[in-house]
């Protein structure tokens, strides 16, 4: 979810009071400045050596790990895909930083730029959309940053009075037809009901759309959207299909854009007719063109809404459906206890163990894994044990997964602990999911998720909603395969 909601929403508390973007401190003198370990090997024969390991021998998470044992360091030169053949003039040389403090540094526009490095070196082609380059490839410094990026806000203030309504209203579509698929077979999978539910909640609230006006749309738009951010994305992720074939098709090339260029022109159509209120308060209020404002809509939407919830809400619901330590359990007793008939941003604040269990799995399971940047100019960048000098344009590569498992800021990093943050709230300082801190601004003067606030506190809500509905829910990271059904029905 790299983009794309807000803090300061009426009705949306912000987790913590407003302050600025977040700088890195000078390094402590007392450091040790030291040469950045690893490198990049021959020419075509390093990244293609690094690109194997990350894709087929090792994965991306036992790769990081790997050379972080080896070099006895959480900052250290390496590749990462794609790489050559047939990606010319991607550069896969990267500075990894793999620590809470040398992680911060991506979050400092003072020291590093975000122009065209969403993904890395590797950019897929603007074609997908619209031939423009969105949001979420501008830095902060280009002037149309902070206009989309003030119109993705206001879209934010704008709708949070539908906001839980609409999403009630989608779970509860949801839901029914899970409890239907459990009765007739046994088992229900969640996946495409809940991708039903991301569009159609979505849609309503972020473009003011009804997904239903459109039969097509309404049908195909969530598989359309799959569609759309897996050519953009494939040869940048592991997907876990039989190798050399993998390599071959999905890790060899960069997909053309025609291939998804009708299912992109239905959604642009789709925006165009019936968002036009949305539309047209982009450019009457902030600038933007037509194209502009539609594109940046469906980027919101596709890539960073959609595209997030589609990685995160899965995590999150299998974590609490598989949990036999009796967490469900505790779950209930709060949310009976403190929102009783009612949801509403103001009912769950209060819900303190859900937060922390919607905090914790952000940490161990971050929707978008890997941050990237690129030094603006020289700077000394600290670990918590070393100092290192980076040049200017050098590609900095942060793998979240790792990160988050910082040893030296979260005890036991490694084991999901629901109350984590219920203990300790000032690990919300270390908490990265969002291209910033937890208690981090959105602005538009950086890059931090305008919708940090709004993504965790939906997955409350989502929470919430599931056990005012039921009193337990038995499944996997696919599949529900049991629910009891609240005792007193209080949705």
């Amino acid at each position: 979810m790299s983009a794309f909601m807000m803090s300061a929403t009426p009705g949306i508390p912000s987790s913590s009071p407003s302050q600025p973007s977040p700088t890195v401190a000078s390094p402590p003198a007392s450091l040790p400045v030291r040469t950045i370990p690893g490198a990049y090997g021959w020419p075509l024969l390093g990244p293609i050596s690094d690109r194997l390991d990350y894709f087929w021998f090792q994965g991306p998470e036992t790769f990081f790990k790997k050379r972080t044992d080896k070099y006895k360091s959480t900052v250290f030169r390496t590749n990462v895909p794609p790489c050559f053949p047939l990606f010319l003039g991607v550069n896969p040389n990267v500075v990894a930083v793999l620590d809470c403090k040398s992680f911060a540094h991506l979050f400092d526009m003072d020291l590093v730029e975000k122009k065209n490095c969403l993904v890395g070196d590797f950019m897929p082609s603007v074609k997908f959309t619209g031939d423009l380059r969105t949001c979420a490839y501008l830095d902060t410094s280009e002037p149309q940053h902070a206009q989309i990026k003030n119109f993705a806000m206001d879209i934010l203030k704008r709708s949070s009075k539908i906001w839980v309504p609409e999403l009630v209203a989608n779970l509860s579509t949801m839901w029914d037809t899970i409890d239907a698929d459990v009765s007739t077979n046994g088992s229900a999978s969640y996946l495409f009901p809940l991708q039903k539910f991301i569009f159609n909640f979505f849609t309503k609230c972020l473009i003011g759309a009804d997904a239903s006006s459109s039969p097509k749309i309404a049908e195909s738009g969530y598989t359309m959207l799959d569609r759309w951010l897996a050519l953009q994305l494939l040869p940048t992720v592991k997907i876990g299909v039989l190798q050399p074939l993998e390599e071959i098709f999905l890790h060899s090339f960069a997909y053309p854009s025609f291939l998804v260029s009708g299912d992109y022109n239905k959604l642009y159509q789709f925006v165009e007719e019936f968002g036009k209120e949305v539309v047209n308060r982009g450019q009457t209020e902030f600038g933007l063109s037509k194209e502009e404002a539609i594109h940046n809509l469906l980027f919101v939407l596709g890539f960073n809404a959609f595209g997030g919830f589609s990685v995160f809400l899965p995590g999150l619901i299998s974590t609490i459906v598989s949990d036999t330590t009796g967490l469900q359990q505790r779950i209930v007793k709060e949310v009976r206890e403190k929102t009783g008939s009612t949801l509403s941003f103001e009912s769950v604040k209060d819900l303190q163990l859900v937060q922390s269990v919607v905090y914790e799995s952000l940490r161990l399971n971050p929707p978008v894994p890997l941050q990237f940047a690129r030094a603006r100019k020289d700077f000394q960048l600290s670990s918590h044990d070393s100092v290192f000098d980076i040049k200017k344009g050098e590609m900095l590569c942060g793998f979240q997964t790792q990160v988050m498992r910082d040893a030296k800021i979260f005890d036991d990093p490694e084991t999901f602990k629901p109350d984590r943050f219920l203990e300790n709230k000032e690990l919300l300082n270390y908490l990265y999911w969002s291209n910033g801190p937890q208690t981090g601004s959105p602005s538009a003067s950086n890059k931090q998720c305008p919708g940090k606030d709004a993504v965790t506190l939906t997955a409350c809500l989502f929470i919430a909603y599931a056990f005012q509905r039921y009193d337990s829910i038995t499944g996997s990271s696919s599949s529900i395969t049991a629910v009891e059904k609240a005792k007193q029905t209080v949705v």
